[in-house]
């Protein structure tokens, strides 16, 4: 089985991107999903250990928790300690699955892949990518984007012409769901699908 490593930086349309995949057949772990999940499961005692008052009826208030972030950058560090082994564990188990059902690829959709190392754990790496004036168009589009919050979340963020460099395929999703249809296809053909 081949495990794909799907990234991008934010508004370069990974999500569509990994739909797209999923649509022809390879089963897909949305890294972002999975942590919605643990903020309303596992990690919400230990998040509100580590950033008291972050949490309420029971889940993470992602509002709260990015105020407690924005205030101190060094807390992406404390944050992603916790989260991070979680999702791996996720991970883990989903490759595990995907492995028994004799897939020929399972996908992960790792925003941070680089950030984070996880290019190792991946046998191909795909960038979605596409032009910094769409990306901005995209990201300042989205209820509650500020330029701060995208500043922000770009400054943690690979550089994408390093993204680029770095990866086995590139999707420019620049022109359009089709056009990303037909190169996702085409990955996979080189891939052997």
């Amino acid at each position: 089985m081949i495990v794909i490593g799907l990234t991008g930086s934010i508004g370069m349309g990974k999500t569509t991107t990994a739909r797209l995949f999923a649509q022809e057949g390879v089963p897909v772990l949305d890294s972002d999903e999975v942590v919605h999940e643990l903020y309303r499961v596992e990690a919400v005692p230990l998040i509100e250990t580590a950033f008291p008052g972050t949490t309420v009826s029971g889940t993470v208030d992602r509002q709260k928790l990015g105020d407690i972030l924005r205030q101190n950058p060094a807390n992406f560090t404390k944050l992603e300690e916790i989260v991070h082994p979680l999702v791996r564990k996720k991970q883990e188990a989903f490759l595990a699955q995907a492995a028994n059902d004799d897939r020929p690829f399972a996908l992960l959709d790792i925003p941070l892949l680089f950030e984070t190392g996880a290019e190792g754990r991946v046998d191909k790496v795909v960038v979605v990518s596409c032009a910094p004036d769409i990306q901005r168009e995209r990201v300042l589009s989205r209820p509650g984007m500020t330029e701060e919050k995208f500043a922000m979340i770009l400054a943690r963020q690979l550089p994408d012409a390093e993204k680029r460099r770095r990866a086995d395929f590139v999707v420019d999703s620049g022109n359009g769901v089709e056009a990303a249809r037909d190169q996702v296809k085409e990955i996979l053909q080189k891939l052997g699908a």
